[in-house]
Order: C-alpha cells, then sequence, then structure tokens
C-alpha cells in the first residue's frame, strides 16, 4: 500500500493530491464491466451489470467472507434490480478512490457506488445519477482527543485518502494552517494510524467515520466530533456515454419516496443520524 506524508501548506502538497492512479481496481470479479448499449432487450448494460464499490468501509461499502455489504451497496444493489438485473447478473469490483474515474472511462465497470462526492472537476470525465445521499465531511479522534474541528488541526498531524475530496478539501481551504498530512490508499490504513498514535485524526465523510468508530475492534476508542463543514453529495458515477442517467435518478427518487433508502440506511447505519439535507433531489448531474 502507498502511503504519503507532506506538509500543508505547499504547492507540490496540492499538486499530489490531484493526480489520479492508473489502472484497474483488483475486485474478485475479473470480468470487467459491459459497455454494451441495450443488447438485451431494455437492459441498459446489456445481459450482466459490473459494479464498483469499496470492499473496505463498514456500513457503506464492505467485502466481508465473499459477501458485499454496505448503504452502496445497497443501493446500487436496489437500482440494478429495478433496472431489470437479477442478482446473478451482478458482478461487483473493487473501485479505489483514485480509480474510480478510470474504471468508469475504461469500462471496467458499468457504474459505481462508492461514497462517490459528485463534483465539477470529476464531472468532466464521467456522469453522475442522484444525488442519493446528503453526508457531511468530519473529523475522527480518539475519545480523549480535545480535536473538535478543523480549527484545532492547527500544528497535528491528519490523515485521508490521497486523491478524495476530503483530502483536497483540507489543502485547499485550510491552507493557512499548518496541518501536516498524511495520505494512504484507503481509510482503514488511516484507521490503524490513528489508532497506532501516528497521526491525531481521520478525516473523511461523517458517515465513513461512523461506520469505522462503530466496527467491533475499535468500538469505544474514537469519536466523530459532530462538526461537519462540507455537503457531499454522493452520486452513482456512469461513463458520459451511458444512456442510463436519467432513469437511474427516477430510481433514485422512487426509493426515496417509497422507504426504501430510509431501510438500507437504518439496515447498514443503525444510529447514524443523516443530514437533515436528506433525501435530496436526483437530477441535474448527467451528461
Amino acid at each position: 500500500m502507498r502511503s504519503t506524508h507532506f506538509r500543508i501548506p505547499a504547492l507540490a502538497a496540492v499538486a499530489a493530491l490531484t493526480l489520479a492512479a492508473c489502472g484497474n481496481g483488483n475486485g474478485d470479479d475479473g470480468d470487467g464491466g459491459s459497455t454494451g448499449g441495450g443488447e438485451g432487450g431494455d437492459l441498459p448494460f446489456g445481459d450482466s451489470i459490473t459494479i464498483g464499490t469499496k470492499i473496505d468501509q463498514p456500513g457503506t461499502g464492505i467485502l466481508i467472507e465473499g459477501e458485499y455489504q454496505g448503504m452502496d451497496v445497497g443501493v446500487a444493489r436496489e437500482v440494478a434490480s429495478r433496472l431489470g438485473y437479477e442478482e446473478d447478473d451482478i458482478s461487483w469490483q473493487e473501485s479505489p478512490t483514485p480509480q474510480r474515474e478510470d474504471m468508469l472511462v475504461n469500462g471496467t465497470v458499468d457504474m459505481i457506488a462508492a461514497t462517490y462526492s459528485i463534483t465539477d472537476e470529476r464531472k468532466e470525465r464521467v456522469q453522475f445519477a442522484g444525488p442519493y445521499f446528503v453526508a457531511g465531511q468530519d473529523l475522527l479522534v480518539k475519545n480523549e482527543s480535545d480535536i473538535e474541528g478543523p480549527e484545532d488541526l492547527d500544528g497535528r498531524t491528519l490523515c485521508s485518502v490521497a486523491g478524495s475530496t476530503p483530502a483536497e478539501r483540507i489543502a485547499e481551504e485550510y491552507a493557512d494552517l499548518d496541518i501536516d498530512l498524511s495520505t494512504y490508499d484507503t481509510y482503514t490504513l488511516c484507521m490503524e494510524a490513528l489508532a497506532a498514535d501516528r497521526v491525531d485524526a481521520l478525516t473523511t465523510d461523517d458517515v465513513i467515520l461512523a461506520g469505522y468508530a462503530a466496527q467491533e475492534q475499535w468500538a469505544g476508542q474514537f469519536r466523530v466530533t459532530g462538526n461537519t463543514f462540507s455537503e457531499e453529495l454522493f452520486g452513482i458515477g456512469l461513463n458520459q456515454d451511458s444512456e442510463a442517467c436519467e432513469q437511474v435518478n427516477e430510481i433514485i427518487a422512487e426509493m426515496w419516496e417509497d422507504g426504501t433508502m430510509e431501510s438500507i440506511i437504518e439496515d447498514n447505519l443503525g444510529d447514524y443520524t443523516p443530514s437533515d439535507a436528506n433525501p435530496p433531489e436526483a437530477g441535474g448531474h448527467c451528461a
């Protein structure tokens, strides 16, 4: 696993965060995505669909004993079902944060649901259905920590994932603070660094942090500060040539209207309380 360690502010640091890793994900399904535009009747991706998600984020996307679980997985599975795909038609693929756009552009996957924040920069390469959920960037710290928000990070060591929206926000919006930012390939590696006191805090979306804090091995050791400092719109990433975007928007709206989204959230996130910005209005991010 790659890790990067540097000081902010620094022009080199900001540049490093904008680089995206190349190559395909290493999920356990190696068939690759179908880029077809309608083989298999009305099915938008052909007879089968390949979905990218995270495999190490408890509560949102995680692979446990061969089973994909989490809010994002539940959303993607329900969307695929309403598009006409049976469970056996779905292949799952790990989609690491720095590789997501490449995987969609290259056709490795048909769509991605992986706490994938909708941003203007990403929309230059892919399109998004949704958003299906609104989260906010926050900090995870040890229970005894005096850190309550980003203003308390001056002179501290912070961890996030390379190429992620949270890491880029810290680099761009808090450049006046002396933050020692370490970036890793996964939030799991950040959690290990936090547990070992190699960093003082971990930053990403609050829903991801809550999932980590609730894991059995970490239970009772960490807390989410509860002071969000962004609004993150989670969308379903699609290749810009896909014609399924508006159809998926309609499905997402239906899932909120009929209570499916609330059930998915409760089943996977337990006591987590979603932002009042939910349910979001889906639409406006298709190519």
